[in-house]
């Protein structure tokens, strides 16, 4: 058996030391950049950090004991990734700096072309591809004629020098309140453009003593603990935004709204900040200063729409010009695009175009009718919004590889979810979706062209029980 992994990014590494355990050494893993990390190493911006703390979002088989915060900068956790994928010999897998292009599938095989011409037929496919990592561009009259410099927060240029200067950013989500949080005491002005208002929740982020740290490392099982305490509080999380009038979520809106209340002292601004819908009807902000920062004198809340771009700033539709020498652009991602725009055909012609039309869809997240033997982590409407991604990742692989035994031992050529199957599972997500907090009244990227969350909208523990094992009736043997 031969197998391709597309993506060096958590998934990607995961993917690639979970077949090596399995005693399937005849894989590539396919990476369009030069090195491993994912979405950790196209995010370079000042104050990334993850929005999960950083002994939850690690490998159940690598806890690690040296992290210095509970939510642990961006650099460590690239340093994290590259490290493990090194120890797992993950890393020697990795095909880097050559994007897979197309994935045709023919005679029961997967016909790989990357962007050098390289070719590659593969039995298997595992897509760990990400969501997060198309840069989405706003559009805004005259962008291209801003004579100063300007870039995507996933394009962060670091040649720039922001210290004294008048910096605008565009966005109001995590990403932009942590660049507004870590740059705010560096430029003479800051300049936050708001659409929407976003909640956000208190979360410190003390440092780990060396005493906890050195415990970490005589005493393995304190880690364990730890990531499975730490799992079970997101169980909580996952629970109250599945679930609009759950007493979990009415905690969460009353901890943002004591935040807000409490934190922002001028009223006029306050009431700018404030949301008018309901916590974690988008995803959530984690940040333990925005409040703080955005409050400095040299900060400023723009929250008049934007009418145009200038060569020397923005101007808003009141009229004003803001003048800047910098502008950034944390305008999120394009959340539906997964493995597009890479070219794949499946059973008899069948193109991912064609599949996804009108909108992405997969069984579980994992496997889509007439594409056989392709399996992603991390695919359409599964559990983004509410969870680990790493836990999710670790579940689905160990589901995916069950299938793939199936292949190995001969049992079957060809795997794939049946349409009914796929055809009752969106069925039900669709009903559930109804009763999420996600569709209370905001527009957000977890929302697909009907305004439905394409995201798992169950508790956890139902997913988790999901991944124990196929349901052989969801899926077509051949």
């Amino acid at each position: 058996m031969r197998c391709a992994v597309i993506g060096a990014g958590m998934a990607g590494i995961l993917s690639a030391i979970k077949l090596i355990e399995a005693g399937i050494t005849d894989f590539t893993v396919y990476e369009k950049a030069d090195r491993v990390g994912g979405t950790w190493r196209e995010n370079t911006y000042p104050g990334l950090a993850c929005d999960v703390p950083s002994h939850l979002y690690s490998y159940s088989f690598a806890l690690a004991s040296e992290w210095s915060q509970r939510f642990a900068p961006g650099p460590e956790i690239q340093a994290y990734f590259e490290r493990v994928a090194q120890e797992h010999g993950a890393a020697q897998r990795v095909r880097f700096g050559d994007a897979v292009t197309r994935c045709e599938f023919s005679d029961g095989k997967w016909h790989l072309t990357t962007a050098s011409g390289h070719r590659d037929d593969v039995d298997v496919v595992v897509a760990a591809t990400g969501v997060l990592h198309h840069p989405k561009y706003p559009e805004i009259d005259g962008l291209d004629t801003f004579e100063g410099t300007m870039f995507h927060s996933a394009r962060w240029d670091h040649e720039v020098q922001l210290d004294g200067k008048r910096v605008g950013i565009i966005g109001t989500g995590s990403t932009a309140v942590q660049i507004v949080s870590a740059i705010v005491d560096r430029v003479a002005k800051l300049s936050l453009f708001q659409r929407t208002a976003q909640w956000v929740m208190p979360q410190e982020n003390p440092p780990y003593s060396d005493e906890e740290r050195s415990g970490f490392r005589e005493h393995p099982e304190k880690l364990a603990e730890l990531h499975h305490n730490l799992s079970d509080m997101f169980d909580l999380f996952s629970n109250a935004v599945v679930d609009a009038e759950s007493a979990e979520i009415k905690m969460i809106e009353h901890a943002c709204f004591v935040n807000l209340e409490s934190n922002v002292h001028d009223p006029e601004l306050r009431e700018r900040l404030r949301p008018a819908y309901r916590a974690a009807c988008k995803r959530l902000i984690i940040s333990p200063n925005f409040y703080d920062a955005i409050q400095r004198p040299n900060a400023e809340l723009v929250t008049d729409a934007i009418e145009r771009m200038e060569p020397i700033g923005i101007r808003t539709k009141d009229g004003r010009l803001h003048d800047l020498d910098v502008l950034v652009l944390a305008t999120g991602f394009k959340a539906d695009a997964f493995m597009r725009p890479m070219g794949i055909t499946g059973r008899n012609g069948t193109t991912l175009t064609e599949a996804w039309n009108p909108r992405p869809v997969a069984y579980l997240s994992i496997s889509i009718p007439d594409f056989p033997n392709f399996f992603m982590l991390n695919g359409p409407n599964g559990p983004v919004g509410n969870f680990s991604l790493i836990e999710v990742a670790e579940l689905q692989f160990s589901y995916v590889m069950q299938l793939i035994e199936r292949i190995r031992t001969g049992e079957c050529r060809e795997v794939c979810a049946t349409h009914d199957a796929l055809a009752e599972f969106e069925r039900a997500r669709e009903q559930a979706a109804q009763h999420t907090v996600w569709v209370t009244g905001c527009r957000s990227w977890y929302l697909d062209d009907r305004g439905l969350p394409a995201v798992w909208p169950w508790p956890f523990v139902r997913f988790r029980e999901a991944m124990k094992a196929p349901d052989p009736a969801a899926y077509e043997f051949v």
